[in-house]
């Protein structure tokens, strides 16, 4: 979901960063209270009337359920068999919410300005030695390497195709572990050149 972010000019994508950043926490916090097959509804049509209201159609509210509908499953059936089938429908309701939510933040956001957001209200930790900048750097990185490491694993799977392994986990995993590895060292090698070693 991270970089999804699509070029609009509704509300939601007028409405700043932080404020956007702030409302999904609250979410994350609020979504607790959704104890009900019922009140998991009412917020799931509420977040599906925000992708309304941002311009976005059913494609892309299913695109970010079909993300994730094996797992909804699977949290749904276990909550079932420890929980009963009420707990089986809120718990992934609960989580669906907040996937559904957190992907409308980055479709509406641009990842520059949350993470400007991010390094604005941690400034005030700079008095206990916490450096904000450092901290936007340090995430700006890790959301560029997840586009970087999905096609390291593309082109491995490529390969393992061509040379017939099929479907060998070790001959998937340990390429990309490897081109992972190098290319970590390659940018840790730009940041010190850049003086930010330490």
């Amino acid at each position: 979901m991270i970089g999804l972010y699509r070029p609009g000019d509704s509300p939601l994508h007028r409405l700043g960063a932080g404020v956007k950043l702030v409302a999904l926490v609250a979410l994350g916090a609020g979504v607790l209270w959704l104890r009900t097959p019922a009140h998991v509804g009412i917020a799931l049509a509420l977040v599906s009337a925000l992708y309304l209201l941002a311009g976005f159609g059913p494609r892309e509210w299913w695109a970010q359920v079909r993300a994730v509908w094996v797992v909804l499953v699977l949290v749904g059936l276990a909550n079932w068999w420890l929980g009963g089938p009420e707990r089986a429908l809120v718990v992934p309701g609960q989580l669906l919410v907040l996937i559904l939510a957190a992907a409308l933040v980055t479709l509406t956001t641009r990842t520059t300005a949350l993470i400007d957001a991010v390094v604005a209200a941690i400034g005030p930790l700079r008095r206990v030695g916490i450096d904000p900048e450092r901290v936007g750097l340090t995430l700006a990185l890790g959301i560029r390497s997840v586009p970087v490491v999905v096609s390291l694993a593309g082109e491995v799977r490529e390969a393992q195709r061509a040379r017939g392994l099929g479907t060998s986990a070790r001959a998937f995993a340990v390429p990309l572990v490897l081109r992972s590895l190098h290319h970590a060292d390659h940018l840790g090698e730009a940041l010190a050149a850049r003086g930010l070693d330490d």
